[in-house]
């Protein structure tokens, strides 16, 4: 791997996000532009940045990529591989399982969410979820968010002092579109990528819908912030209806609300 493309230090301003049919992860910088980072690996729905450098991506199994050096933390016997992602302040890893193949065209098997403490070491919170997809906590870290793509919704759990997860709820239900991918802000704002409604929502603590953020593409798949003040806001789409050359889009906009800063894995 070149050195411009190495994944072993973290950088200011650097985008880093995945091709998940295609193949590979790839780095933004306003200096370098898009340089592909990760080549081939298929699949990945979610990444966080590791602490002591690189980047912990999902796809068949679970991998801490840094440099030239790669560490599998999780594999699943039945698992067809993990999609979507998110740490919490201790440094552990929340992520969904597949359960089938969905870029076979298969039938959806419900899946369920784990949370990985270290390489190994895995808890499984809760099941029940047709299409595991876009993941978050509450800023206070005592709420689970979990959208399910195949069901249209949202699921929220409360995590007890021990971690638990109790009290499975739906949380919210687009009026159109569904639930692909998932972020939240500091006031506990749930933003939610609508897949086919071509859009984002902002969802208020309680469930209630507070705005709708439209985008221009005809399928959204997810987001998530970033930038000084936390209030850039980047979201990915599986098309462009303004360009249609450029296929899956990156497009990035300001938010009214800084985002939650997320973690740095320590597993």
């Amino acid at each position: 791997m070149p050195p411009e493309n190495d994944l072993a230090d973290h950088a200011d301003g650097v985008l880093l996000f995945s091709d998940v049919l295609g193949g590979g992860i790839y780095r933004w910088s306003p200096a370098s532009g898009v340089t592909n980072v990760v080549p081939k690996r298929r699949g990945v729905g979610g990444m966080a940045l590791h602490a002591d450098g690189g980047v912990v991506v999902t796809g068949r199994d679970l991998q801490h990529v840094s440099g030239s050096d790669t560490r599998t933390l999780l594999s699943l016997e039945g698992a067809t591989g993990f999609n979507d992602m998110t740490t919490d302040r201790d440094g552990s890893v929340y992520l969904g399982a597949l359960r089938f193949n969905p870029f076979a065209g298969e039938t959806p098997v419900p899946g369920d969410i784990w949370r990985v403490d270290a390489a190994g070491t895995a808890t499984k919170l809760f099941g029940d979820i047709e299409w595991p997809n876009g993941i978050g906590l509450s800023p206070d870290g005592n709420t689970i968010y979990t959208c399910d793509y195949a069901a249209d919704h949202v699921v929220a759990y409360d995590l007890d002092s021990s971690g638990e997860a109790k009290d499975r709820r739906v949380f919210a239900k687009p009026d159109s579109g569904s639930t692909d991918g998932l972020a939240v802000d500091v006031e506990g704002g749930i933003w939610v990528a609508l897949a086919s409604a071509g859009g984002i929502g902002r969802y208020s603590p309680d469930g209630a819908l507070d705005e709708i953020l439209d985008v221009p593409a005809g399928f959204v798949t997810s987001l998530c912030f970033g930038g000084a003040d936390g209030r850039d806001l980047f979201i990915t789409t599986m098309d462009n209806s303004e360009d249609a050359e450029r296929r899956g889009t990156v497009f990035a906009t300001r938010a009214a609300v800084a985002g939650l800063p997320r973690p740095l894995a320590t597993i």
